[in-house]
């Protein structure tokens, strides 16, 4: 029961922080998440590291999110299943996470490299080495909202 509180103070506050910074960005209770597209949500990197902390420290999943960080390192495909791509993205705070993004569903983010900055907009999902965000890419059957990359200026949908 706690657990549950906890996970709805969370969403809570990240409607609030959405209606704050984003008006007019609808949300959808149903999905508990924002609706977004690329850039429709002006995010500062110290509020989303801060909701990603919390979510952390909460052991939260199933939270959208957006937010953006530094590629630390480039991991292999993960061909198991869907095929995913799989980087490192460090934050602000020095949270990491892991991104795995979906390459049946939407295009290779090309030319990634340690160093790079990349914006995100996905699920975030609790693991002890600091969450995974996944769901970057739109839901092939409308039941999902859509996610997205975005490196060097190219949106990765």
């Amino acid at each position: 029961m706690n657990k549950l509180w906890i996970s709805g103070a969370i969403l809570l506050a990240v409607y609030a922080w959405g209606q704050i910074t984003a008006p007019g960005v609808p949300f959808d209770a149903g999905l508990n998440e924002f609706a977004s597209s690329p850039g429709e949500v002006n995010s500062s990197a110290t509020d989303s590291s801060r909701i990603l902390g919390d979510a952390y420290s909460q052991r939260t999943s199933n939270l959208q999110v957006e937010g953006n960080g530094v590629v630390s390192r480039v991991l292999t495909d993960d061909n198991n299943g869907s095929r995913h791509q799989r980087f490192i993205l460090t934050l602000m705070s020095g949270q990491t996470l892991l991104v795995a993004h979906n390459i049946d569903l939407a295009p290779r983010v090309a030319s990634i490299a340690p160093g790079d900055r990349v914006d995100f907009f996905g699920e975030y999902e609790w693991n002890a080495q600091g969450g995974v965000i996944h769901w970057t890419h739109k839901d092939p059957q409308g039941r999902h909202v859509a996610g997205w990359l975005r490196h060097n200026g190219r949106t990765y949908q």
